[in-house]
């Protein structure tokens, strides 16, 4: 799988470019990040729990949800500690899933089989 350009965005860690997106999934958002590189490999799921996709009708009511979203500076904090806990983004494979929790990246329970 690869993500798709429309949507996505580029950024840069340490001179590597890697392409990321975020989109919904069961009341979770969905972190996807792969190496921007002819050779990709895996891409990281991160999961990370937030209420904006699932109470929108709610607003302006909104004092008492986790409205958590992601920043580019969040997106190179789990890239970098991606690689740390075992991501290869140019060695094929089954994607890997993470959690980020009190902004700290934990391997997911939850791996593909």
């Amino acid at each position: 799988m690869t993500l798709p350009k429309k949507k996505s965005r580029i950024l840069t860690v340490d001179n590597v470019q890697y392409r990321c997106v975020i989109g919904p999934n069961d009341g979770y958002n969905v972190f996807y990040a792969e190496i921007e590189d002819e050779n990709k490999g895996c891409i990281i799921e991160v999961y990370f729990d937030t209420e904006i996709n699932k109470f929108w009708t709610e607003f302006p009511y909104v004092s008492n949800l986790n409205l958590k979203i992601l920043k580019p500076k969040d997106f190179e904090i789990i890239i970098r500690e991606a690689l740390v806990n075992g991501w290869n983004p140019k060695e094929k494979g089954q994607n890997l899933r993470f959690d980020f929790v009190d902004n700290t990246l934990i391997k997911s329970k939850q791996q593909n089989k």
